[in-house]
This record gives structure tokens, C-alpha cells and sequence, in this order.
């Protein structure tokens, strides 16, 4: 089900479905002229899972843009549209799938489920240098994933280590805001601001350059 379509303010596009439907179900909300095709893909994946995933990614793009759009992967696994009308970014979480794009700006958004699991890996992608508040302390780390994970995207670039490449400036979570990051991978050093929000089952972080 598309939970969210909106216009933001720097023209990108962004989408967030939740995954309550069945490959069943999935392919009966499909246009007759599509079905046929997404029928015919979703036969060849094994796991349910990445099953509706695919379609769940497939039919919000087709709703937020009101038109069939075809999505490949690069060798590193970035999405991008066939026909080159936009930029893209797409990633899922257990219920969710997100989509941010944009016809001519750098795309990169991240959606990560609430759950303990931050904690075990914390220590691969949080620096010393970087503060985390002990009073939100899971969703200060999972903003922290998250944002890299956007970043990652951003950057286009091999052999990221987050820890040591991606820098977030302190910031305190809320409900949704702002805050400032860097990378230290490239000879640019390129600054961005990262958009988020906390909702009750996942955090989201976004940005659009």
C-alpha cells in the first residue's frame, strides 16, 4: 500500500509503500497492460520476500509517476531507469520500501527498521569522533546507519568504509529535522545535508544534491 507520495521542497519525489500485500494481491493491483510482464518475473524469484519487494518497488513507481518505468541495476547494485527520465534511489526494510527521485540531482535515500540489531554493528559504522545521545540512543544509531547508507548512495563510490569515510555532525534526534554530514573518501570531501524522520516502525533518512 502507498503510505506516502510527496512533493518536497527541492523538487525531489518520494515514496514509501508498506508491504502488507501478497505476490497475489501485488499483481492484481498492477494496470492489465503491466501484469502480464510482472507476472512473468516474479515466477522466475524463488523467495517471497524479494518477490514482493520487487513488485512492491515496481508499482510505486508506477503510481507516483503515472507511467511504466524499468528498473536495472548497475555491477554495484545502484538502481537506475532505463530510459534515463530520472535519478533514482530505492531501499526496504522488513514491511517498507522507499523510493526518492529527481529528473536532474544525485539521489540517495535510506529506510531502516526499529529494531536491536543496531547494536550489534554500531561499532562498524559510529567513530569516537561522532556523538550519539544516551537518551535515544537506538534511534540516534539507527539515524546514524541510515544516513550513511544515504550518503553511500550519494557518492557512487567503491570500498566505502562507513566508520572512518562518513562524518555526521552532532545533532540531537527528534521527530524529523536536519543535520550536516562529510566524506573523507574522494579528493572533494563533499558536504550534505541530510533530511530524517522517526516514525513508529522505521527511520528514514534522505537527501537530494
Amino acid at each position: 500500500m502507498l503510505v506516502r507520495k510527496e512533493n518536497l521542497s527541492n523538487d525531489c519525489l518520494l515514496g514509501v509503500w508498506k508491504m502488507t500485500e501478497s505476490v497475489e494481491e501485488l499483481l492484481s493491483l498492477f494496470p492489465e497492460t503491466l501484469r502480464d510482464k510482472a507476472q512473468k518475473h516474479v515466477k522466475e524469484i524463488k523467495s517471497v520476500k524479494r518477490a514482493t519487494e520487487w513488485l512492491s518497488v515496481r508499482l510505486m513507481l508506477y503510481l507516483l509517476l503515472n507511467e511504466e518505468k524499468i528498473v536495472h541495476h548497475h555491477r554495484d547494485g545502484r538502481p537506475y531507469l532505463t530510459d534515463r527520465s530520472f535519478n533514482v534511489s530505492i531501499s526496504h526494510t522488513r514491511n517498507h520500501a522507499a523510493i526518492l527521485i529527481h529528473p536532474s540531482k544525485s539521489v540517495g535515500i535510506d529506510i531502516e527498521e526499529i529494531s536491536d540489531r543496531v547494536y550489534r554493528v554500531a561499532s562498524k559504522f559510529v567513530s569516537q569522533d561522532e556523538y550519539i545521545d544516551p537518551h535515544h540512543e537506538k534511534i540516534h544509531l539507527l539515524l546514524h546507519w541510515s544516513a550513511k547508507e544515504t550518503i553511500f548512495k550519494l557518492l557512487e563510490e567503491s570500498e566505502i568504509d562507513f566508520k572512518h569515510h562518513l562524518h555526521l555532525s552532532k545533532f540531537i534526534p527528534e521527530a524529523k529535522g536536519t543535520f550536516q554530514a562529510t566524506e573523507s573518501k574522494t579528493p572533494l570531501q563533499r558536504r550534505f545535508e541530510i533530511a530524517y524522520e522517526v516514525h513508529p516502525e522505521y527511520v528514514l533518512t534522505w537527501s537530494c544534491c
